[in-house]
């Protein structure tokens, strides 16, 4: 069981995001978010949106940071992807 972060590239909100995934289960990426300190309103029906200033915080708590291509191959492979059409 892996917590995945991608590098934060997607600006929004006047900051920039990266995304965290479990490669697991959500129990496991809903309870990393929480040690995190990271609100459940930033759970997007498959990930978290991580703030550039909070990238550092859950990489030192265990996240493990891959490429945004490896995490979104290892989402779909964990089989936790939703597909776009069903956001």
């Amino acid at each position: 069981m892996t917590v995945l972060v991608d590098p934060p590239l997607w600006p929004r909100h006047g900051t920039v995001w990266g995304h965290l995934v479990s490669d697991a289960s959500y129990d496991e990426l809903h309870a990393f978010a929480a040690r995190a300190g990271i609100p459940r309103r930033a759970f997007d029906h498959d990930h978290y949106d991580v703030p550039v200033e909070r990238w550092d915080d859950v990489v030192a708590l265990g996240a493990e940071p891959v490429s945004t291509r490896d995490l979104v191959r290892r989402l779909r492979a964990s089989g936790l992807r939703v597909r776009a059409r069903d956001r």
